[in-house]
């Protein structure tokens, strides 16, 4: 079996990179309708970062898994041809209203935004073509097995990167709030913000946390179960992230795959063999802490005090001067670190590093609210960061080469390790070369050097019938003229091999009956191709999506796995004496959250461990 790792690629240079770091594919932003509208990209750069991924036989995705009005849905059809023809893999899409569309035959994969957290969904969503499903972020190892039994669809899951709190695809906090809709990709991350929680009475129970904001997820204990489970690619979130991040955390679950697939049935889906100039380290770049989410069991889960990076824990401070603070901590620090604690207030707080004398460091600014045995963190590691900014890797395709003799001239043919080859002759006078071990070194010296290309040459032969003597300049000439001609039959050769999705008439003529009878808002239905969708699969349709309607009285903003009750200790389904929380009392009722002038009240569906979020005008709690 093929695995798969995807990695998030901002633009072209950190596309590059994420390749050169090992990944089996990118995901990149369309110039338009993408979910995160910060990163769009132009025809050109993707068709340029399709180029050097295919050299690869690696891929390339684009997003374009927004919600779409009916005046884009002729530009999204228009940019889905240009994508194709620029060598893209396949389209992440979100609207379904797409499939009533004249589309190219580009594979289709259904984005986490399509909600994909049910069997039946799932079922339905490769009935209708998509070759690929990217599981809901909350699906657990289980969870995947049991698809894996019901789906022959690809089967794609995240194992890295900043968590929504909500379904993905049922999310209409921020589309309320200041009317950015995550699905139309201009999110602007209400879940992160601090908020007051009241009880029924107007208590206020918690003051200024982040109630909504998790950790970053993190997979990395359980790839093995994963691939078991049936997951054959392994996507890494992080679009709007830095180069530091996407090289960093791709050569971590690089190595980490290669470790899995080395003796056994597995191969990479994609071709070269990575070497690294760093150790890769998960902590040393943007982190929240870490969860593994729903993978295996219910964990507490959220980051209460922050939203922001808080990078790798050092150790406990051991004295305190009037100028340096001294800990116990195995690692280097240099100056230009930036390191965070929690103070006495249960807030986060930062200075940066400004010498180092082993052990004991000198701040910007001595923090008057640090004491000892407080456990510093390190959430910019300056020197980790300095050297992820130079070449920190390389991707190299090996390759046997073989010189020999024509009767005007000489030969080269190359053969990569997927068993693609090039053959180019010139012609050249044939000077028999005094020196024959030296000539011999001299040639095989000049074909080695194959520069920034993808390959390396692991054999060289020479077949001559006596030993030559050949100028630098032809030995070159042939060995560009070669290469040129291996990297276009390797994009060829995967061109060619590029799948195909069904036809327009092919989808047209898909009679699948939608799994239930009727859809809500929570379809997302904001086009009349989409209208058209549903209805030609034979569900009634109730009213349309929220960002359509704004109707949001009685509606869900969020619906979400995640618990604040289960959070903060004090879950209903848990004998209340064991609770975690002063006064349990006071938590026992209706709960409500306020940042500003809004005000939202949860409702918890216990029986299915889900937590929703509605607006409210509750009186009781005021804006103090």
């Amino acid at each position: 079996m093929k695995l798969e790792l995807l990695s998030p690629a901002k633009n072209l240079e950190q596309g590059r990179e994420a390749i050169k770091h090992g990944a089996d594919a990118v995901y990149i932003g369309a110039p338009a309708f993408g979910a995160r509208t910060a990163a769009g990209n132009s025809i050109a750069d993707i068709e340029a970062l399709a180029r050097y991924a295919h050299l690869y036989h690696a891929k390339v995705f684009a997003t374009v898994n927004t919600l779409l009005f009916d005046d884009e849905i002729e530009d999204a059809v228009k940019m889905l041809h240009q994508l194709y023809n620029a060598g893209v893999d396949a389209a992440i899409i979100q609207d379904l209203g797409l499939l009533e569309c004249d589309l190219p035959p580009i594979e289709l994969h259904a984005s986490t935004q399509t909600h994909n957290a049910s069997i039946e969904r799932i079922q339905f969503l490769e009935q209708v073509g998509f070759s690929r499903i990217i599981l809901a972020r909350e699906t657990s190892l289980q969870q995947m097995a049991k698809i894996r039994q019901h789906t022959h669809a690809e089967l794609e899951a995240f194992v890295q990167g900043a968590l929504c709190v909500s379904y993905s695809g049922q999310c209409y906090l921020s589309q309320y709030i200041n009317d950015r809709s995550g699905n139309r990709g201009c999110c602007s991350q209400p879940c992160r913000s601090a908020y007051n929680l009241y009880n029924e009475k107007g208590t206020l129970l918690r003051q200024d946390k982040h109630l909504l904001s998790l950790k970053d997820f993190s997979a990395a204990k359980y790839l093995r179960q994963m691939v078991e489970a049936g997951i054959t690619s392994f996507k890494i979130e992080g679009r709007l992230k830095g180069l530091d991040y996407v090289k960093n955390v791709t050569a971590y679950y690089r190595q980490l795959l290669d470790q899995l697939i080395e003796g056994s049935n597995h191969t990479p889906s994609s071709s070269g063999r990575c070497k690294f100039y760093f150790v890769p380290d998960l902590e040393k770049t943007f982190n929240r802490g870490f969860t593994d989410y729903f993978l295996v069991n219910r964990q507490p889960m959220a980051t209460l005090s922050t939203q922001k990076s808080i990078g790798k824990r050092l150790g406990k401070v051991t004295r305190l001067d009037r100028k340096s603070i001294t800990l116990d901590s195995h690692e280097v620090l240099t100056p230009g670190d930036g390191l965070c604690f929690i103070n006495s207030q249960g807030q986060w707080e930062g200075f940066l590093v400004n010498r180092v004398d082993s052990n004991t460091i000198y701040p910007n600014r001595m923090p008057n609210t640090i004491t000892v045995g407080t456990i510093l963190w390190r959430n910019n590691d300056h020197a980790f960061e300095h050297l992820l900014q130079g070449d920190s890797a390389t991707r190299k395709i090996d390759l046997l080469m073989k010189l020999s003799e024509t009767v005007n001239g000489i030969q080269l043919q190359m053969v990569d390790s997927d068993g693609c080859q090039s053959s180019v002759a010139v012609a050249c006078a044939k000077e028999l070369s005094l020196n024959p071990t030296k000539a011999t070194e001299q040639t095989k010296r000049q074909l080695e050097k194959l520069g920034d290309s993808v390959f390396n040459a692991i054999k060289i032969d020479i077949d001559f019938a006596q030993p030559l003597f050949l100028p630098a300049s032809t030995i070159n000439q042939i060995r560009r003229q070669a290469v040129a001609q291996l990297e276009e039959t390797r994009i060829e050769q995967h061109l060619a091999n590029r799948g195909k999705s069904p036809t327009q008439t092919e989808r047209k003529a898909n009679t699948t009956t939608y799994y239930d009878k009727t859809v809500d808002y929570r379809a997302n239905i904001i086009n009349e191709h989409c209208r058209q969708f549903y209805l030609r699969h034979g569900a009634e349709i109730k009213e349309y999506g929220l960002e359509k309607t704004h109707d949001y009285k009685d509606k869900a903003l969020m619906t979400a796995r995640y618990c604040i009750r289960y959070e903060l200790g004090c879950c209903l389904r848990i004998d209340y004496r064991k609770w975690r929380v002063p006064n349990p009392e006071a938590y026992k009722g209706h709960l409500y959250l306020r940042n500003g002038g809004n005000c939202f009240s949860l409702q918890f569906d216990c029986n299915n461990c889900q937590m929703s979020v509605l607006s409210t005008d509750y009186p009781h709690i005021n804006s103090n």
